[in-house]
């Protein structure tokens, strides 16, 4: 039904890919459980499916409730007649009788394959958001998978294993997308919670703008210059406020660059959004005029 190599890659997955033997063995008895109700149309209510890699082998038990008066003889077995096989059972007990499934050699060896390939899927999606977790708060370029009503998702990683949702409200006005382009976002949240995991990307929060800025000068990467405060209504207007740490260097003239060739990338990537840069100061009356 099940190669014998089949238990050999069980070890072999586990180690090379990290996916745990024992829930592997779970969701494929689970799954050839499901596919043998489904497929071979058997009068058994209640497959259980024990799979033992030890020994290698895979047994089928049609499983009943053992019950003092059966009303279901299809679920229920009565307890007397339980008693018959094991004097120790009780009502409530499940009643076990394995058997050997007809027919269903092919469809076994298939379901074993998929459940196996969904494990392997998983665990580099796994790994590959362990990897990205650390990009929260960062720039990616993206690829556009698809538009469904006002969501957009995004293929990140290199192999596009890993999908981004960019909600209505962090997509800006104006702005359209269609699939296949190639954008940049502003990595938002991350929230790993296994297979629901999620992936928040936007392009009209201000910290995309700040982000762009620190891609674009180095003296805001290093800290030298500090981008205090940003205000931004996106598609429209950027307003920030920046402040040296070096009374030698220039904040307004390291943002805006030769020729305003660093702001004027900002803005391009922002698709003409005005960018307005002053200096911060500490005194509120000075900052405000």
């Amino acid at each position: 039904m099940i190669k014998e190599d089949f238990f050999g890659a069980i070890a072999d997955l586990e180690k090379e890919k990290g996916i745990s033997a024992e829930s592997l063995i779970e969701t494929l008895e689970n799954a050839l459980a499901s596919a043998y109700k489904k497929n071979t149309g058997d009068s058994i209510a209640n497959v259980k499916i024990k799979i033992n890699p030890e020994k290698q082998t895979v047994k089928f038990y049609a499983v009943k409730n053992i019950v003092e008066e059966v009303t279901d003889p299809a679920t229920e077995i009565s307890l007397e007649e339980a008693r018959l096989t094991k004097k120790s059972y009780k009502a409530g007990d499940l009643y076990e009788t394995e058997f050997a499934p007809l027919k269903f050699g092919r469809i076994a060896a298939q379901t074993a394959k998929q459940v196996v390939m969904q494990k392997i899927r998983e665990a580099e999606r796994d790994s590959t958001m362990a990897e990205f977790e650390d990009k929260e708060n960062d720039i990616q370029t993206v690829t556009v998978r698809r538009i469904e009503g006002k969501n957009v998702y995004v293929e990140i990683g290199d192999n596009g294993q890993l999908e981004g949702l960019m909600l209505p409200q962090d997509q800006v006005p104006g702005e359209t997308y269609k699939v296949n382009d190639k954008i940049k976002v502003y990595v938002k949240k991350i929230r790993n919670d296994g297979r629901n995991s999620t992936i928040l990307v936007s392009r009209s929060a201000p910290g995309f703008v700040r982000k762009l800025f620190e891609k674009e000068v180095p003296e805001i990467k290093d800290g030298v210059v500090e981008i205090k405060a940003i205000a931004r209504e996106a598609g429209q207007r950027t307003k920030m406020a920046i402040y040296s740490n070096d009374k030698n260097v220039d904040a307004l003239g390291a943002c805006v660059g030769m020729r305003g060739m660093r702001v004027n990338a900002v803005v391009s990537e922002l698709n003409g959004e005005k960018i307005d840069i002053i200096l911060w100061s500490e005194d509120p009356l000075e900052f405000i005029a």
